[in-house]
Order: C-alpha cells, then structure tokens, then sequence
C-alpha cells in the first residue's frame, strides 16, 4: 500500500492508504476525499478529478499525456502541477504523494 496526502483547500489532510496499480482518482473515491468528483469514472473525458501535485513529487508522477493537457485546459484553476488524478496511477514510488484539492472542479 501507498500512502497519498490530499490538502483540501482549506488545510486539513487526508491520507490514505492507496492499493497499487489503481489511479490516484479510485484510490480517493474509495476513501471518500473530498473534492474529487470523477464525472467519467476515469476516462480522461472531464477534468473533475483535477489536483495539483505538489513541485516535489511533478518529477516522479512525470507528465500529462496530450489528451490529459486537452482536459486541464478546462480545468478551473490549471496552474502548476495540475494533473487528472484518474491519469495517475498508484505505484510504490508514489509512497508519500501529497496533492492539493482545488477549491472547484469543472462542471
């Protein structure tokens, strides 16, 4: 098991403990995090899972694929480290993510 950090907007932290090989979105869906809506269920097709992954971990989790930079342009608020967490998956070296909930998703 993987733990991730996700800051909501207002400071408080959920962490959760996350199986490996599923997406950072069903990890935060299965642990009831706030703020990830997950509208498609995971298919890239939304941006309603948008997090921002902190400049530490940008590195490790790499980049977004091109169909993921087309959904982040909808995303209210795309800004630095902004991903899909659906297009994140879980993986050992992930141990100690910490992402931050934006204060909206797309609609």
């Amino acid at each position: 098991m993987t733990l991730v950090h996700f800051v909501q907007p207002d400071g408080t932290r959920q962490t959760v403990s996350a199986k490996d090989d599923l997406s950072l979105m069903e990890a935060a869906r299965q642990n009831n995090v706030d703020g990830i809506v997950a509208d498609c269920g995971g298919g890239a097709l939304c941006s309603t899972c948008h997090v921002y992954v902190s400049a530490e971990w940008v590195d490790v989790v790499g980049p977004p694929s091109p169909t993921e930079e087309m959904m982040l342009d909808i995303a209210p608020g795309r800004g630095e480290g902004s991903r899909l967490s659906c297009q994140i998956n879980v993986t050992p070296e992930l141990d100690g993510l910490v992402v931050r909930v934006p204060d909206e998703q797309a609609i």
